[in-house]
């Protein structure tokens, strides 16, 4: 029995290899090289983004002095602290501030779907290409591309809008509200001011990705299920009758 199934699942790739770039013309394989190069730019958009934001502080002997905070992926914001305005810390009133929030869990199902996606992209791509034949003759195949691809539409449905309101949050965490949760910024004698916070415009355009690679996956339903027999079966049926 065992002998049985290792032959059922390596038989049909002991088929010879035969290089097509055909599919690649049809929507079927056009769209899973555009969905292959759009989860490039989701997780590289995202995953290497770097930033800091900016306060002037000024307290007992200090005058307009700058600190920083800075973040990065994977937005553990509650591990990020401010650096202390001087070496006396203002006189003793300086405590440590940190970032507020930890949006580690969103951006990490985004980045691992993007990476995933590209990985079973590059899979199926080589399957259309080299074992087109393979791919058409057995059934098991296109239904699991099905299945793949729903499932896939779904997860991105849900990891994009996720880290969109994650995106939003962290916005929020580094921008000029963080004055009004920094306690060592009320202490007598003391000004805090607000002063930048690195440009997000990238992890903008990897939520836009995020949608794309929605849209397209979810679009490219259609045409995978077309492959498989549960499209076909009705049309042999009517025939027959």
């Amino acid at each position: 029995w065992c002998g049985s199934l290792q032959a059922a699942l390596v038989s049909p790739w002991m088929a010879p290899l035969r290089v097509d770039f055909g599919l690649l013309m049809e929507p079927l394989g056009f769209i899973k090289v555009l969905e292959w190069i759009f989860s490039i730019f989701a997780f590289a958009t995202c995953g290497g983004f770097q930033g800091e934001t900016t306060l002037l502080v000024s307290c007992k002997g200090v005058v307009n002095k700058t600190i920083t905070a800075a973040f990065a992926y994977p937005f553990r914001l509650n591990t990020v602290v401010f650096s202390a305005p001087d070496p006396k810390r203002c006189g003793g009133t300086w405590t440590d501030v940190y970032l507020v929030g930890n949006f580690s869990s969103s951006v990490q199902f985004f980045v691992t779907l993007a990476v995933l996606a590209f990985l079973y992209c590059m899979a199926a791509l080589v399957v259309y290409i080299g074992y087109k034949h393979v791919y058409q003759q057995n059934s098991k195949f296109p239904l699991t591309d099905l299945a793949v691809t729903v499932i896939t539409a779904f997860l991105w449905l849900v990891g994009t809008f996720a880290w969109a309101k994650a995106l939003a949050d962290i916005k929020m965490s580094t921008g000029a509200s963080v004055i009004a949760g920094i306690e060592a910024c009320k202490a007598p004698g003391t000004t805090c001011r607000f002063a930048s916070v690195t440009s997000m415009r990238t992890l903008n355009v990897s939520v836009v990705f995020g949608l794309l690679n929605m849209v397209l996956w979810g679009g490219n339903v259609w045409f995978v299920y077309k492959d498989t027999n549960l499209h076909n079966r009705p049309n042999r049926i009517s025939q027959i009758r």
